[in-house]
């Protein structure tokens, strides 16, 4: 048999557990993300290191690839990949230009970087910053 005082505990404690969860941020004023704070990761900057160059020039392409095939739509929103011999890459374009330049069932050739760690809303292929688009 329980005891009353180990049922009073228990509810007290559990009235505290409630009560911390109902919180939602109201005492530090912060509130729970909306729609509106949702990035969507293919329009993105991808450039995180600071560059010495001037205003308006392209980075270096140290390190950068070539990849070649046909660009297709992703599961998600808004999300382009393209796949090759090295398997899916997800496409990050820092250019809204060069997006344009990539619709979907586009045969191109890009250059960029492989970013594999690189965060994505898109959960497909490893995201590549293209740097410049070739059609063919």
């Amino acid at each position: 048999m329980v005891s009353r005082r180990f049922v009073s505990v228990a509810i007290v404690v559990l009235g505290l557990a409630l009560a911390g969860c109902a919180n939602n941020g109201a005492e530090t004023g912060t509130a729970a993300p909306g729609p509106s704070d949702v990035i969507d990761l293919p329009t993105v900057s991808a450039t995180a290191e600071p560059t010495t160059e001037p205003s308006g020039a392209k980075p270096t392409a140290a390190g950068a690839e070539t990849i070649s095939g046909t660009v297709m739509a992703g599961v998600e929103p808004n999300c382009l990949l393209l796949q090759d011999a090295k398997g899916s890459h997800l496409l990050v374009f820092d250019d809204k230009a060069l997006r344009s330049e990539t619709p979907v069932a586009a045969k191109v050739t890009l250059t960029g970087t492989s970013k594999p760690n690189m965060m994505s809303t898109c959960q497909q292929g490893i995201p590549f910053i293209v740097t410049s688009v070739k059609a063919g």
